[in-house]
């Protein structure tokens, strides 16, 4: 495998057979597909935030119904992170990349036919598996496809279509919430996807790792028990009890499972995860604080659009615009990081943005039936800007604190505390909003049919309805009353928040170091907005930060002796 004068070294990873010149040459039209498969993902997922009040109103979803069909995505997505990356390296990037599609797409259509929540989960499960096969493949390609000279611009594009389709789709979501059922925003992935994947037939070229990718199985099957069943308790408890046998029994399993995990991680030879990072207060810190900024931003999402459109009256449209200030506040803060970095430390800029994720909490907690939008933009400012202090930073701290030789691997640990973060935070925070609810409701509902009760208590659009079918002076103090327990347990939520803001703050201060290694999303402010890029503008799910590939080794395939070290798909040498 040769190349001409006139085209640049690629990948190392593309198949012995590959044209080069012509892969070379439609580079960008690859480089279009990949952002295409991507923006699916971003598009599905942001459709869920402004759906969940539709779907409790035309399915009937429990509040915890509600939480699974956000969560479910993420805990398959975490958990299957590593293994999925790992086959794509072994049996080929495209071929993963298109059966990820080929399944996102059933997950979707599936979706659309579904008249029941259980079935909805379920079809979101398969779209996080999609999605899990989809995104490292995407980088995996690009960084095999684009030279480095030109990789920091491909992936600059990359990141920021996929930011732009963050913002985008919660709009083109509630358009089309408006004008048909709530089973057509699934379908707006179809189109999309088919194109995708008929143009990667032609545009997208083969490739994977020589070295051949490390599977663990046992450690994805004992990953996915224990953050499953500890997620399970989690968002049952609140109906359950939480002192049930069912809640402590999925507690239990949780706990068995992950010491489990941990036990064959320490002693397997080839890890999914090597525990020992965590030894290192970069690695360790770093993966706490980006969990905690997903919780904030998860668990806020999840409850800010119910209140939106249950308790303020917004249409989905209207919910999706009041969304959008986030975006110009990343974009303006994000860049400023490695400056503020560079001026006070690591450790300062992250605690300083957490302490802004605490406020944005407290400001939350003062909201009241009538407080209207504008004290929920004012909480949006400081939160929005501390998780885009915090984010570049942390992972910086995360990939500082890997060996090179191991880069995917911290890459893969990164993206996938993102999406534990995610599903924790619908968990926790949620199930402290709904014990509070369902506690304060059950006074309301006592001379209620026994249905009609049932209904009250599960949600808040589902106490609303009963009201509404009631009537009169009854339906109206049904109404008021659920109004102002959805709000209890909106500030209790709040207030939790702000508690896990301060301590995280407190421990970054403590133990992230000051200085991280100026790579990646340190290097400067146009990597750090990609970064941001990455949480997901409008609240959807991130997709991979800066990771460095077996790729960009030299073709000889040496050992590791530091001068075949690979290189950052910016251009700076990783920390040692």
């Amino acid at each position: 495998m040769t190349t001409t004068d006139a085209t640049p070294d690629l990948g190392h990873d593309l198949d012995g057979d590959a044209d080069l010149d012509k892969i070379y040459r439609r580079r960008w039209w690859t480089l279009a597909v990949l952002c295409l498969s991507l923006v699916i993902v971003f598009i599905g997922n942001a459709s869920l935030n402004v759906a969940l009040p539709t779907f409790a109103r035309e399915l009937g979803a429990t509040e915890s119904q509600l939480q699974w069909v956000v969560a479910a995505y993420s805990l398959v997505f975490a958990g299957l992170l590593f293994t999925t990356g790992a086959l794509g390296d072994r049996f080929g990037r495209k071929g993963a990349l298109q059966f990820g599609l080929v399944v996102f797409l059933t997950g979707s259509v599936a979706a659309t036919l579904s008249t029941e929540m259980w079935q909805l989960i379920a079809c979101r499960a398969t779209m996080g598996l999609g999605a899990a096969f989809i995104m490292p493949s995407t980088l995996s390609i690009l960084v095999n496809v684009f030279p480095p000279e030109e990789r920091t611009k491909a992936i600059a594009i990359w990141a920021s279509i996929t930011g732009a389709a963050g913002a985008i789709g919660p709009i083109s979501s509630a358009f089309v919430l408006q004008h048909f059922w709530y089973g057509a925003v699934f379908l707006v992935n179809v189109p999309i996807i088919a194109l995708a994947f008929i143009a990667g037939v032609f545009l997208v070229p083969r490739s994977k790792d020589p070295r051949q990718g490390v599977l663990d199985p046992p450690g994805a099957v004992l990953s996915i028990i224990g953050i499953s069943s500890l997620v399970y308790g989690l968002i049952e408890a609140p109906e359950e009890g939480w002192l049930s046998p069912m809640t402590l029994g999925a507690f239990a399993v949780a706990l068995v499972a992950i010491v489990l995990f941990v036990f064959w991680e320490l002693h397997v030879d080839e890890p999914m995860l090597d525990i020992r990072y965590f030894k290192n207060p970069s690695f360790s810190t770093g993966t706490g604080g980006i969990i905690l900024v997903f919780m904030a931003m998860y668990g806020s999402m999840f409850l800010t659009t119910q209140y939106f459109q249950l308790v303020l009256g917004y249409s989905p449209m209207e919910a999706a615009v009041r969304l959008l200030p986030m975006a110009p506040i990343m974009l303006i803060v994000a860049p400023m990081t490695p400056r503020v970095v560079a001026r006070v430390g690591a450790n300062r800029t992250v605690a300083g943005g957490m302490a802004l994720i605490a406020i944005g909490f407290l400001l939350m907690a003062q909201v009241r039936v009538d407080s209207g939008y504008l004290l929920i933009l004012a909480s949006i400012f400081p939160s929005v800007s501390g998780m885009a202090l915090a984010m570049s930073p942390m992972t910086a701290s995360i990939m500082s604190a890997v060996p090179a030789r191991r880069a995917g691997a911290g890459s893969a640990m990164n993206d996938a505390t993102r999406e534990l973060g995610a599903a924790l935070g619908i968990a926790v925070l949620g199930s402290a909003a709904a014990s509070q609810y369902s506690g304060a409701v059950a006074d309301l509902t006592t001379g209620l049919p026994a249905a009609a009760a049932e209904q009250a208590g599960a949600s808040l659009a589902g106490a609303l309805e009963v009201a509404s079918t009631i009537g009169g002076d009854v339906g109206q103090a049904l109404k008021a009353g659920a109004e102002a327990a959805f709000l209890d347990g909106f500030h209790l939520a709040s207030y939790a928040g702000a508690l896990f803001a301060v301590v995280s703050a407190a421990l970054v201060w403590r133990f992230l170091p000051r200085e991280v290694a100026h790579e990646g999303a340190m290097h400067g402010g146009g990597e750090s907005l990609e970064d941001v890029a990455e949480l997901g503008l409008g609240g959807v799910l991130p997709v991979f930060p800066d990771e460095v590939f077996p790729g960009d080794l030299p073709s000889d395939g040496g050992p590791d002796d530091g001068a075949s070290r690979p290189q950052s798909i910016r251009g700076a040498e990783p920390a040692q």
